[in-house]
């Protein structure tokens, strides 16, 4: 759907709605424009930038595990052929 269509859309639902769902497209639209700016390793837990940070630096010293490797071990483990 185009992005002009789709305001078409939101635009009917938004002339019949009831005072229930206006609250909650508000608040949405409101969340929205608060996270836009917003960089999302901004949002992360620090366990999670510490686990990506340690990932990062894994891969930079050639601590990879190939591909082929990891899918052998993810059908081993749910017991799904190649």
């Amino acid at each position: 759907m185009e992005t002009e269509e789709l305001r078409k859309e939101l635009l009917k639902m938004v002339e019949t709605a009831d005072e229930k769902f206006l609250k909650k497209v508000l608040a949405l639209a409101k969340s929205y424009e608060e996270e836009k700016g917003t960089d999302w390793w901004d949002t992360i837990s620090d366990e999670e930038r510490k686990a990506i940070e340690e990932g990062l630096a894994e891969a930079d010293s050639g601590q990879l595990i190939p591909h082929e490797e990891v899918m052998k071990k993810v059908r081993a483990r749910f017991n799904k052929p190649e």
